[in-house]
């Protein structure tokens, strides 16, 4: 069968199976990946295969099981594969937010920025922090610890608040879609073959710089839309006070209230540690490989702390450290519950590389390189923004529409004439999760819902602030792949 019929009959399964019967996007990622796989024919498959062995990645026995297996076996392999890759990371990740959430360190980095800046920088704090806690923490938890303070600073200025509200989208959203370990860059930086460290690294500064540019976005929206500061439920008006030391709120309410908070300090290092740990393992890895530094027991131990596992586990260290400002009942259920939450994120995931496998062993890499030539150069970063802008705007998940587009555009990754590094294509993918959030978006009812707009004000609110976020993500993007093509 054609393989852009084959793509074609995925997406249609995808958007169908989320939109229509609100499957589960484990359940539908499996099926479009079983769904692949059984309309590839032996032909495509024996061509991939020999693609391996002549890549030194299979033998040629290795090659003959694959091309006899079935499709079901295909799919159960490369779930386990993306599993073993990705699944450790996403359970770290996901304990180090809880406890970060919950032992009120979130809140001390948001209180410090705040006094770091003052009142009148109040949205620069608020994105800064959101953009620091959603590195680890997933955006829905960033914006259920951040929306009480925006509250609070409106009912001190008695102004702005929808400039409060976005201030945290242009921090913490553009980090989800844009940084390690949240799942769908991860999954994305798998998917093209792309070091995380690399990914991680390109990711702050395209992150950080559209930040800056999606709040100049949120004053523009904030002056054209005017959203009252309406009640809602289960509000305490004293535990917001600006000033206080530890804000209440949802995510904050494990904390003891016999304790203090943790210090600034402790509260940042369950975050730079890693970040700063991967970062050095792939500046390590990049200079040995290209000759610059030779393999030594030191080296060795450094790649060793430098690999994403070990550096993700030893932030955990860091903040289990945290454990002890949040009270004994909490405490005791705390890694538990944060577990349960990542295993629903790995079975996403792993699906999506399931998937995204399938995919390439139907040929999607040579279609879409006889499709489009790589040497068409920038014009590939719009493209991809597009592709991915359309599937997250029809079903509403980003993860979802980051996990499709880089397995439909991945054969542009393995281009050998691509005039940039592939992690440009992963940010363009990853700007183009950020357009269009609206009604089919969850993150849309959890913004309207803890900010008290109204459905019509969301609208005029937040989905211009999505566009904007995208946008702007890409326009860095570009910028960067121009300027500093070879990078990583």
């Amino acid at each position: 069968m054609n393989i852009w019929l084959v793509v074609t009959l995925a997406v249609v399964v995808v958007l169908v199976s989320i939109l229509v019967f609100r499957l589960h996007a484990f359940l539908t990622l499996l099926l479009a990946g079983l769904l692949v796989a059984g309309l590839t024919g032996p032909d495509m498959l024996k061509q991939y295969a020999d693609a391996e062995v002549a890549a030194n990645k299979w033998t040629a026995q290795a090659a003959v099981t694959f091309t006899h297996s079935s499709a079901a076996a295909r799919v159960t392999n490369a779930f386990g594969s993306t599993a073993g890759k990705i699944g450790i990371l996403i359970a770290l990740a996901s304990v180090i937010g809880g406890c970060l959430s919950e032992s009120g360190a979130a809140a001390t980095i948001v209180q410090r920025m705040l006094k770091l800046v003052g009142p009148r920088r109040s949205p620069e704090a608020l994105a800064v922090s959101s953009f620091i806690i959603g590195i680890p923490v997933f955006f829905d938890t960033v914006f259920y610890l951040m929306v009480p303070l925006a509250r609070s600073l409106r009912r001190a200025v008695g102004n702005d608040y929808v400039l409060f509200i976005l201030s945290i989208l242009a921090g913490g959203s553009i980090a989800h879609s844009l940084i390690p370990p949240t799942p769908g860059p991860l999954q994305v930086a798998e998917i093209l073959n792309i070091d995380v460290g690399v990914m991680l690294g390109v990711g702050l500064v395209v992150g950080a710089m559209s930040s800056v540019l999606s709040l100049a976005s949120a004053r523009l929206i904030n002056r054209c839309v005017e959203v009252p500061l309406r009640p809602i439920a289960g509000e305490s008006i004293a535990s917001e006070a600006p000033d206080s030391a530890a804000p209440d709120s949802n995510a904050t309410a494990g904390a003891s209230a016999d304790t203090h908070w943790p210090g600034f300090v402790e509260s940042l290092l369950p975050i730079l540690v890693p970040v700063v740990l991967i970062t050095i393992g792939s500046v390590l890895a990049y200079l040995i490989q290209s000759g610059a530094v030779q393999r030594s027991g030191g080296t060795d131990a450094l790649q060793l702390i430098g690999d994403k596992n070990i550096a993700i586990a030893i932030g955990l260290a860091f903040a289990m450290a945290l454990m002890r400002y949040i009270d004994s009942d909490r405490r005791r259920t705390l890694v538990s519950r944060s577990l349960a939450s990542a295993g629903n994120i790995i079975l996403i995931t792993a699906a999506g590389g399931a998937f995204g496998a399938m995919l390439r062993q139907a040929g999607i890499a040579g279609a879409v390189g006889d499709l489009v030539d790589a040497n068409a150069g920038l014009v590939l970063l719009p493209l991809a923004f597009g592709v991915t802008a359309a599937i997250r705007t029809l079903q509403g998940s980003a993860t979802v529409a980051m996990i499709t587009s880089a397995g439909v555009l991945q054969g542009f990754a393995f281009a050998e004439e691509l005039p940039f590094h592939p992690v440009y294509l992963a940010m363009a993918i990853g700007a183009g999760s950020k357009p269009v959030s609206w009604m089919t978006d969850s993150a849309f009812w959890v913004i309207t819902r803890m900010s008290g707009m109204t459905e019509a004000e969301g609208l005029k609110v937040i989905s211009p602030m999505s566009i904007a976020l995208g946008v702007s993500a890409l326009t860095v993007s570009v910028l960067m792949a121009w300027l500093f093509p070879g990078v990583g």
